[in-house]
């Protein structure tokens, strides 16, 4: 049965060859005994779905002005759906400064004919360099951390993580850095079949879900069902997609995709998580993501302060939040940035942490995630316990944690 790939292509100046990545990642996808991890959506932005249809003198000369104007395309895209706005007020570029921000051009399909180009593209753009053109020109809207549950049904059989499923294959290769949901993707690795199973989808207890959702660092659970029917093996096929948010699995959204072919059911699926997307950020704009308060685990309030102790004919106070000591440590501390003023909040609330001496903004990322450098008298236990008591959600271990309000 032939693979559905998406070639990943090098934009190097556009005028060189570009090389193919698509190949290599289903090589190391299938190289694993279970799970599929998520591609990295760090270090870019991706706009997809950019049709062109380009007549030149020659073949290449049309591919070459097509992705001139993917990128140009591509751009607007972007900046409408980052800022909220419509894309015919995004700021015009240049060619020169579209092709010092796209990192790559992804193509979907091609036909290249003697002086004919017809492809259906999509743009990468480097995330530091483009980060801060739409931190300049607006706001970047940003959800809270929800944790992605994939859930398929084939016939009589409904499952998640318990192995590998094209619906789970294309929610690990959809590039998130340009959604304005912060999705939190389990890979299928070691516990992950067990926590996140299908069974989890239709529990309502919130006892397990604050655990499990403490465990992945997310906020509330988007559950994303699709129940996949096949007229014949190899024949036509039909998804039915279902939106849901939070563990009462309330209903958003729902449509129906059919394909002609089981060769093109990994191709469904990309389409199917995209429409997903687009449900959420609608669902996001209209104010229904809101996490659910009963998940939130909420920290025993602090201890009273100590009495005052008296010395000689002067009273000293004790503070009412002990200052921890010992051995300083380093910590790498990510938090989200959607515009300059988080980057400062989050400095300032950081560095007012009880035995923090210093919190510095290491990399930053307007409209993603930024790292601080904090020095803490303290190890990372403490160090973790102190931010909690400061009202911070805290996920990770060691020296680099993620947190959160």
């Amino acid at each position: 049965m032939t693979r559905f790939r998406r070639l990943s292509l090098l934009a190097i100046p556009l005028g060189l060859a570009a090389l193919g990545g698509g190949a290599m990642l289903y090589a190391q996808l299938d190289g694993a005994e279970r799970g599929i991890p998520p591609v990295d959506s760090t270090s870019n932005f991706e706009v997809d779905g950019i049709d062109v249809d380009v007549v030149a003198r020659t073949g290449e000369e049309a591919r070459y002005e097509g992705w001139k104007r993917a990128q140009a395309q591509g751009w607007r895209m972007l900046w409408a759906r980052t800022t909220g706005r419509p894309a015919t007020q995004a700021p015009a570029l240049s060619a020169s400064a579209l092709n010092a921000i796209v990192a790559g051009i992804v193509i979907e399909r091609e036909q290249i004919g003697p002086r004919r180009y017809v492809a259906r593209l999509g743009v990468l753009f480097d995330r530091s360099r483009t980060g801060q053109l739409l931190g300049v020109q607006g706001l970047v809207r940003r959800s809270a951390p929800l944790l992605v549950l994939p859930v398929m049904t084939t016939g009589s059989t409904a499952y998640s993580y318990e192995f590998r499923n094209e619906w789970q294959r294309a929610w690990a290769q959809f590039r998130t850095a340009s959604s304005p949901i912060d999705y939190v993707r389990a890979s299928g690795l070691g516990i992950d079949p067990l926590l996140l199973n299908e069974a989890q989808a239709h529990r309502r207890g919130r006892g397990w879900w604050r655990m499990i959702l403490d465990q992945y660092g997310a906020s509330d659970v988007l559950i994303a069902q699709v129940r996949l029917r096949r007229l014949y093996p190899g024949g036509p096929a039909a998804g039915q997609f279902v939106a849901r948010f939070g563990p009462d699995a309330r209903e958003l959204a729902r449509f129906e995709l059919r394909v002609s072919s089981a060769s093109q059911i990994g191709a469904m699926m990309d389409e199917g998580v995209r429409r997903m997307d687009a449900i959420y950020t609608r669902a996001l704009d209209a104010g229904l993501l809101r996490p659910d308060p009963s998940l939130v685990i909420v920290a025993p309030p602090p201890p009273p302060p100590p009495p005052e102790e008296a010395f000689g004919e002067n009273q000293l106070v004790a503070s009412a939040t002990p200052i921890p000591s010992g051995p300083v440590a380093t910590f790498n501390v990510q938090v989200d940035t959607p515009d300059a003023a988080a980057v400062q909040r989050a400095e300032i609330g950081i560095s007012r942490v009880p035995g923090v001496t210093s919190a510095l903004t290491t990399s930053l990322a307007l409209g993603g995630t930024s790292v601080m450098q904090v020095t803490f008298a303290g190890d990372a236990n403490a160090f973790r316990a102190a931010l909690q008591a400061q009202g911070w959600r805290v996920s990770g271990s060691g020296s680099t944690v993620r947190v959160s309000r």
